[in-house]
């Protein structure tokens, strides 16, 4: 009981409520983890990932439109449009007449027009002009959900939203399997493509898609005659799943009553990788627990092996076993006093580097799409005045921060992880960055640029927007996954 409940206070520092030992040891017997996708996996707060915009629209109108609308709606599409809007230091008006149509999305009055936000069917009508239809195709290809924006019944503007996926969620599912989970399982209400995307991303074994909450309670009972079964949601819809799997798990940082109620253990810290700790912490309480057992009984055995033979007085061997069992104790207090083995304790200095080199990277995001959407408006040589103007950009946004993360990021993630080796994916991106930017500089440094020009810098420019996504990605979870939310 000593091991076990020194498990659970462990589990509690690292914001970990286990609601008693059986649970901390159903924790550690699990086999089969499965996990909801959208707020667990993802960070389940969407943002404004692009804009695409009518001919002559301007994107900073559109978006202060749209968030002087969403701000009197509650849906979370609504919130990530006002914080775009925020993010950018737009200036938003209050509205009139604000309108929601069920299925369709909202309308309002501003600054004298009629603004309607909402599905592509109610904005565009039977005819969809060409610059809708490639936003829908690029929402389809990115997995992205897509809302259109409209002035007087006039098309504005596509926005994208996206979802992204926790940064310390394919370092945890990489953790599980070394600590002898056998099998990871990802059950989603999205459709198979999205979901099946996310899956590969984060390295599980198999991809439910297109199932409802009961739909979810089969899946955990089928895939609990695997063996013992963990399942991981965060909202109202996950509680029927959670309570029929032998351990459910809850994501509370944000609310979900329903869910923490059905759950055995509860996350009250906004970061996933928490549940790989409290599994390997689990797992470890239950050895030691065992350990401290066998300890007490083989030592009693010798003891009582000693004083058969007449060796043992019956006054020593009353001072003995309380000595054995003192030994015992000790050994499983070893849960509760030792610093649970996989986590880091890093450098208050490199914590700051982290932050301020994350805070950095957040304000990058948007140049990166850029590169993107430049590429994809790239068709004659005229065009390339709108490339001149993000590689200045580059030059004076990117180019220095990744540059900064060389000095800086590189070097603490060395001393973090304990290995040079560890940082050399990222400094290979670096140097791959700094080739494609260069590259770029020489193809609009042609005295005469041509239709193979543009060719060339098109093609450069989606070649650079694939390295800086990689790099991205691998910066997150390598390095900013790090810090403590």
């Amino acid at each position: 009981p000593i091991a076990i409940i020194g498990g659970v206070s462990q589990c509690a520092k690292r914001g970990v409520v286990v609601k008693g030992g059986a649970a901390l040891e159903r924790l550690a017997g699990g086999q089969v983890l499965l996990f909801d996708k959208t707020g667990t996996l993802t960070a389940g707060r969407p943002e404004v990932v692009h804009i695409s915009l009518a001919p002559g629209a301007d994107d900073a109108d559109v978006l202060r439109l749209a968030a002087s609308v969403d701000q009197m709606s509650p849906h979370v599409l609504a919130t990530a449009v006002v914080n775009a809007a925020r993010q950018r230091h737009l200036t938003v008006t209050m509205p009139d007449d604000v309108e929601e149509i069920h299925g369709k999305g909202v309308q309002a009055r501003v600054e004298g027009s009629r603004i309607r936000i909402g599905r592509a069917d109610w904005i565009l009508g039977p005819d969809e002009p060409g610059w809708a239809r490639r936003a829908r195709r690029r929402a389809d290809l990115d997995g992205s959900l897509i809302a259109f924006v409209a002035r007087d019944d006039e098309p504005l503007a596509a926005l994208l939203f996206a979802d992204r996926i926790r940064p310390d969620a394919p370092g945890m599912v990489r953790a599980l399997r070394s600590d002898g989970m056998s099998r990871i399982v990802l059950v989603s209400g999205d459709r198979a493509d999205l979901a099946e995307s996310i899956g590969r991303i984060v390295g599980v074994d198999a991809v439910w898609a297109d199932q409802s909450p009961a739909d979810k309670v089969a899946v955990v009972r089928e895939e609990s005659a695997r063996g013992p079964s963990i399942m991981v949601g965060d909202g109202i819809n996950d509680a029927p799943a959670l309570a029929a799997a032998d351990v459910g798990v809850a994501l509370a940082a944000r609310g979900a009553t329903a869910s923490s109620e059905a759950a055995d253990v509860v996350l009250t810290v906004d970061r996933i990788d928490r549940l790989g700790e409290a599994v390997r912490i689990s797992r470890s309480a239950r050895r030691t627990a065992n350990q401290a057992a066998w300890l007490g009984m083989g030592l009693c055995f010798v003891a009582m092996g000693v004083a058969a033979v007449g060796l043992l007085p019956a006054a020593a061997g009353a001072v003995l076993q309380e000595g054995i069992d003192l030994v015992a104790i000790l050994w499983a207090l070893r849960v509760g006093l030792l610093r649970p083995r996989g986590t880091r304790r890093i450098p208050a200095a490199d914590i700051a580097v982290l932050e301020r080199l994350a805070e950095d990277h957040r304000e990058t995001l948007s140049l990166v799409e850029r590169v993107r959407d430049v590429a994809d408006e790239l068709e004659h040589a005229a065009d390339l005045q709108s490339v001149r103007t993000l590689l200045d950009d580059l030059d004076s946004t990117l180019l220095p921060h990744e540059r900064a993360e060389e000095a800086e990021l590189v070097p603490a993630l060395a001393r973090i992880t304990g290995s040079p080796d560890a940082t050399g994916a990222l400094s290979r991106s670096h140097a791959e960055i700094e080739h494609q930017v260069a590259a770029l500089h020489r193809l609009l440094n042609e005295t005469t640029p041509d239709a193979e020009t543009v060719t060339d810098v098109r093609r450069t420019l989606y070649g650079l927007y694939g390295v800086l996504r990689l790099h991205n990605a691998l910066e997150e979870e390598t390095a900013f996954a790090l810090i403590e939310q």
